[in-house]
């Protein structure tokens, strides 16, 4: 019988290391502090400390919300949110997609050009999360996309971004 374990055993480790180079490399892959990212679920535990032994703070719960990672401690990112409350998330739970968050409390316009003179597509609620599809040098509008909606939005109305950042 124990011949069978150990024969059990060698077999599942010669073929974890050939299914760990197989599998892509999940979650955040690291770089430049502080910098941004996204939720990669709807349900997501943030804890007080990098590792699981350490309590739950936060439960957040919005798909693609950017946060800002702040630390980094083996497998785990400290991280700031758009209220600016700071815990720690395993890297796999981040995405290294950028969105926005809109953090202007209310309606936000969307506009047809990067000008406040320019027409209002749509209208847009606080908290809502987009995808950024341009924010060029010296703008203080970014080109945001909302579901089906494509528009111009003040860079100050929004959380995911660095004040002079581009993106393009």
């Amino acid at each position: 019988m124990k011949a069978v374990w150990m024969a059990l055993l060698c077999f599942l480790m010669s073929i974890s290391g050939a299914l760990a180079q197989a599998l892509p490399d999940e979650g955040d892959k690291g770089g430049n502090l502080p910098r941004f990212v996204s939720l990669r679920s709807d349900h997501i535990n943030a804890r007080s400390g990098p590792g699981v032994r350490y309590p739950i703070e936060w439960v957040y719960m919005q798909k693609n919300a950017p946060v800002q990672i702040v630390a980094e401690f083996e497998l785990w990112r400290k991280i700031k949110d758009w209220q600016g409350s700071e815990s720690w998330m395993h890297k796999s739970m981040l995405s290294n997609k950028r969105t926005v968050k809109v953090i202007t409390p209310g309606e936000n316009n969307i506009y047809n050009k990067a000008d406040y003179q320019s027409k209002i597509l749509a209208k847009v609620e606080d908290e809502v999360v987009g995808d950024i599809v341009k924010c060029s040098e010296n703008s203080n509008f970014c080109l945001i996309k909302f579901d089906t909606v494509e528009g111009w939005v003040p860079r100050n109305n929004l959380f995911g971004l660095f004040p002079d950042e581009v993106i393009d």
